[in-house]
Order: structure tokens, then sequence, then C-alpha cells
């Protein structure tokens, strides 16, 4: 039997996503749940007595930015206030969430859907101790029918058998989840895990190299990681731009150029880099980690804007 939780003001604090561990491989467990890993950017939606803020992973307000999202949550049934946690993705003509995509949204007609999965507070209620599966399913009951706002759906146990279909889907992965676990907000704890069918990584760009033939703008992006208090360099991307995201990033690094190397070690061709500050997070894909800690031929995905750049490290599978 569940107990009734306290009554409390909602804090900044308790606003913060609850984040996950990478494993490497899937398993199947009874008394865990598993979900899609959606491509997109994690929002935290604040709804009170019918006003709607959406929240960044950095807590950056950014409802401006969806209004048709906030329209949508602001009609969610028995909803006085309520905070609610998920992804916001823009998907393809086959349903599939890609992140290139929502880069795009502001200029592109494309369908943004907002994704939700837990649910934080309700009604003046805190709900983070009740058991994962019952925040679902309270979740789920204040849902209308409609495409904008979606419930994120799950399996029990079985895994691996969602992981082969994330990775036949072409999908990101799948997150695991202990079923009667509580919301730890702010925390990366392994309640919570994260498969991945293949290599990604953040990473933040350092610098530039010269355009070759017929490309304008810049040829690669030089990419770090933090490790410590330093730098670390971890490999070129040169591929994944198309013209529209050649010119753009090439206007925000250009207003971030630098005669300081941001790391110490060599990078290949440095005579022909433009450095610049350690501001922008983007997003890669890979084929591996080598041996010195490099990424063997990244590609750019997309930039990203709700994460800090001091807080990218290199993410180990554990």
């Amino acid at each position: 039997m569940i107990g009734r939780p306290r009554k409390r003001r909602i804090s900044m604090a308790a606003l913060k996503p609850m984040l996950a561990t990478l494993i490497d491989a899937p398993f199947d467990d009874p008394d865990w749940i598993f979900e899609t890993k959606w491509d997109g950017y994690r929002v935290i939606a604040r709804i009170d007595d019918g006003k709607v803020t959406l929240l960044s992973r950095r807590g950056t307000d950014v409802t401006s930015d969806y209004p048709r999202i906030a329209a949508a949550l602001a009609k969610l049934r028995h909803t006085r206030q309520a905070v609610i946690d998920g992804e916001l993705v823009a998907l393809d003509r086959r349903g599939r969430s890609h992140f290139q995509l929502l880069q795009n949204a502001a200029n592109r007609r494309v369908r943004l859907v907002y994704y939700v999965f837990d649910l934080l507070f309700l009604n003046g209620t805190d709900l983070r101790r009740f058991p994962l599966v019952e925040r679902k399913r309270q979740l789920r009951s204040l849902l209308l029918s409609g495409k904008t706002i979606r419930f994120s759906r799950h399996v029990k146990r079985s895994g691996r058998a969602a992981f082969r279909n994330a990775r036949r889907r072409g999908g990101e992965g799948v997150m695991a989840k202990r079923a009667q676990g509580a919301y730890l907000s702010g925390k990366r704890t392994r309640e919570w895990l994260k498969i991945k069918t293949a290599l990604r990584q953040e990473a933040v760009i350092v610098g530039y190299t010269r355009p070759q033939r017929s490309r304008q703008y810049f040829g690669a992006l030089v990419l770090a990681v933090r490790k410590g208090n330093k730098w670390k360099f971890v490999g070129r991307a040169g591929t994944g731009f198309d013209r529209q995201s050649l010119k753009l990033i090439h206007a925000r690094l250009d207003a971030l150029r630098s005669i300081q190397k941001p790391v110490e070690a060599s990078v290949p061709g440095e005579q022909g880099t433009t450095w610049v500050r350690p501001r922008l997070v983007c997003e890669v894909k890979f084929s591996e980690w080598t041996d010195d800690g490099q990424m063997r031929h990244p590609a750019f995905v997309g930039l990203r804007s709700d994460k800090p750049a001091r807080s990218v490290i290199r993410e180990r599978a554990r």
C-alpha cells in the first residue's frame, strides 16, 4: 500500500532531470521495464493553473521555442499543477526520432512530439518516492488522445528483445529502469540505464580546419572532452554536414575564434587549424575508441544547447 506523501513547494533542484548510466549490453529482468531511448532534447514541463513552462536540461526556459507543445500540455485532464519529464523529438516519415531534424525545426516543417515518461508532481503532491510504474500509470491517465503529447510506452522484463527491435528500426537504443524505483532529481544513478545501438558521444568544438576542394566554410571540427581540469583532444569530424549546417556552425565558431590552443597535446594538421574558445557542444557518432582515447571515423550529428561545455566528459559503458 502506498502512503500519502507530504505536500511541498517545488524547488528548482527538484526540477533537475534524473540521469542514466551507460552500460554496454541489454539484459532481461522481471524487476525492470524498458523504453525507447528517444533522440532529442530532454525537457521538464511544469504546469501551474494552466500556465506551462518548458525547461531544458540546464534549466533554461525554452517555452517560447515550442508554443504548440506548451499549448497541448495546458489541456491535460485533471491537472491543476504538475511536473512532467520527457523528451522533445522530431519524427521522420517512419516515426523515428532524429536529432538532425530537431536541429532544423525552426526552419523546416517537422513533426514535433513531446514523449512523456515520468510524473514528478501532481496537484501539490510529490510523487518522486512512488514506484516508477505507479508514476507512469498516473501520467498516462492525464493524457488526451493527440499527436503532440504522447506517452512513452514500455515493456516489462524483455530488454534484449526491446534492444533488437530498436536496432532493427534504426533507433538510438533503449532505456532500462527499475520498475519500483524512485525519481532522484539531478542525480545519475544505476536505477536508470541506457544501452545504445551505436557509439555516440558528446564533444566540445575547440577548433576547425580549412575547407578542401569545393566545400565552403570549414573542413572538419576539432573535438575535445573534459578530463580533470583540462581539454583532451578526441578526434576530428569532417562528415555529417549539409551546406546549411556548415554555414550556421561556421558563423557561430567565427565569433569564438581564439589565438590560444585549448588542448595541450599535438593535433593532426595544427598549422591549418583555427582555434576557438571551447563553448559549443555537439554530438557525434563513431565506430570505436582507439587505444589513445580518440574516436575513429567520427561523424557530426548535431549541436547541443542543453549541456554546458565543462560537463562533457568521455562516456564509458559499465
